[in-house]
């Protein structure tokens, strides 16, 4: 009985032993994509109150986390400069400040990132409820009110701080529109060439798409395909047997025969 029993381990330890090799990342990963959908699930549902305080408290805890780990990089350079007091001019204390804001430690820094990043969620959240898209007007406004809320909360605004943040609002703004219209100039999908419609189709159900590029050299359009000839698809550098399927699928395409009859 008792190498009977061994022998019924080592085949469970055997079944078992793939599922223990699968790759802890993937798994991980895998369990990562399920919460966030969820998650995401869960937040379109919810009120829009609810939903922007939602994603303005994930953002700006993002934002922090980036803003401390930057400030660790970076020297504290409230500490080169002496206390504010009244001997300092206004213009003394604007340079002062702004040079804190921008260089401050990591507490300065997760303060300041975490402003920037939930406010403008907070306002992308808003907007995109409320117009039902989101587009370059609505993430300028959001890159307006982290900007101007930046310069407030960072001290960068000097003498004048309400003037100061609309500047820093503005330039906020037009930097995201330019970032925003580049990026939807470069993820759009380049425009289908119309006059290879049907040659695409052709080449996509004959299992031939490498070859489009090779009409498109040709210049070999749709109004040619009735026209084609094996020396043509030859002269494109087109293999033996593609050519024949080609040449067999238009002799075989009504269409096509129609017209390359009504040509001869």
């Amino acid at each position: 009985m008792e190498p009977k029993k061994q022998q019924g381990a080592m085949v469970v330890a055997k079944v078992s032993t793939p599922q223990q090799l699968q790759n802890p990342i993937e798994q991980l990963q895998t369990r990562f994509k399920e919460l966030e959908n969820g998650f995401r699930l869960w937040l379109s549902k919810q009120s829009l109150p609810v939903e922007a305080a939602v994603v303005t408290a994930t953002s700006a805890a993002q934002g922090a986390a980036i803003g401390a780990f930057m400030g660790t990089l970076t020297n504290d350079a409230s500490s080169p400069f002496p206390p504010s007091d009244a001997s300092l001019n206004p213009q003394a204390m604007a340079s002062l400040k702004q040079a804190q804001a921008l260089s401050g430690g990591p507490l300065v820094q997760a303060r300041n990132f975490a402003v920037m990043t939930g406010v403008n969620a907070g306002i992308s959240c808003v907007l995109k409820r409320l117009r039902g898209k989101e587009d370059v007007q609505s993430s300028m406004a959001a890159a307006f009110g982290s900007g101007a809320m930046f310069s407030l909360v960072s001290g960068m605004g000097g003498p004048n701080q309400a003037a100061n943040a609309v500047t820093s609002g503005l330039f906020f703004a037009l930097v995201q529109g330019g970032l925003f219209q580049l990026g939807q100039k470069f993820s759009q999908p380049p425009a289908e060439d119309t006059h290879y419609a049907k040659t695409r189709h052709m080449l996509y159900n004959l299992g031939l798409q490498s070859y489009e590029k090779n009409f498109k050299r040709g210049l070999l359009t749709d109004n040619t395909l009735p026209l084609l000839t094996d020396s043509a698809l030859s002269d494109v550098k087109i293999p033996p047997g593609p050519r024949l399927l080609i040449l067999d699928h238009i002799q075989r395409d009504p269409d096509l025969r129609g017209k390359r009859v009504s040509r001869k």
